[in-house]
């Protein structure tokens, strides 16, 4: 499977952890490479707009879009995951984003920002990507998030499987959607929980 080298920076960390899950991992943006692949994992760590403008300038939306046109299947972490909807709002700055599913990324209603730390899931019965994990706490870091899910099957998929946390509201924890996976917390920090879900995931590839 590939990583998607674009320049963000949580990427060792991202491999180490999928190897511990029994990948065979490639750091990459060469095209061939990432539309052959059996997975694509898309990290993402900063802002919305400065991951945007990173994915632009390796072609990275065009090689998602191509992959999920194909049903191959794309994993996105943090921002990684932010980025598929429509938009992000960061201090007063809106910046397109990749347009896969719709809404917009916005500040947490919380008190204390970033969330950091540990947090619980809720995450549907039906859930694969947390089988055996969904009692679990995961790592996330962030400021902002999806707080609306307004997509449902596009008679192509099945319904999706939308998982939520909390932290001054409720927000979008992780997707299931197709070949389309991703979540808002950070796997590779998440201990063992982290590395059986990556498992999950790559037992469906």
């Amino acid at each position: 499977m590939v990583v998607l080298d674009y320049g963000s920076g949580n990427v060792h960390s991202a491999i180490k952890a999928l190897e511990l899950a029994g990948a065979d991992v490639e750091l990459t943006s060469d095209r061939s490479r990432v539309m052959a692949a059996d997975g694509l994992f898309v990290p993402g760590v900063g802002a919305f707009s400065a991951v945007m403008s990173q994915l632009q300038s390796v072609r990275g939306g065009e090689l998602i879009d191509r992959r999920l046109a194909g049903g191959r299947p794309v994993l996105g972490i943090c921002v990684g995951m932010q980025v598929f909807f429509d938009q992000g709002v960061e201090r007063g700055q809106t910046t397109e984003g990749l347009g896969e599913w719709p809404g917009s990324i916005d500040a947490l209603k919380a008190d204390v920002l970033p969330h950091m730390g540990w947090n619980t899931v809720d995450a549907p019965d039906d859930s694969v990507l947390f089988d055996g994990v969904r009692d679990e706490r995961f790592y996330f870091v962030h400021s902002y998030a999806a707080q609306d899910w307004t997509l449902h099957s596009d008679g192509r998929h099945a319904q999706p499987r939308v998982t939520w946390a909390d932290h001054g509201g409720r927000f979008v924890a992780a997707v299931e959607n197709g070949p389309l996976w991703a979540t808002q917390f950070h796997p590779e920090k998440s201990g063992a929980p982290g590395i059986r879900l990556l498992s999950n995931w790559l037992k469906t590839l």
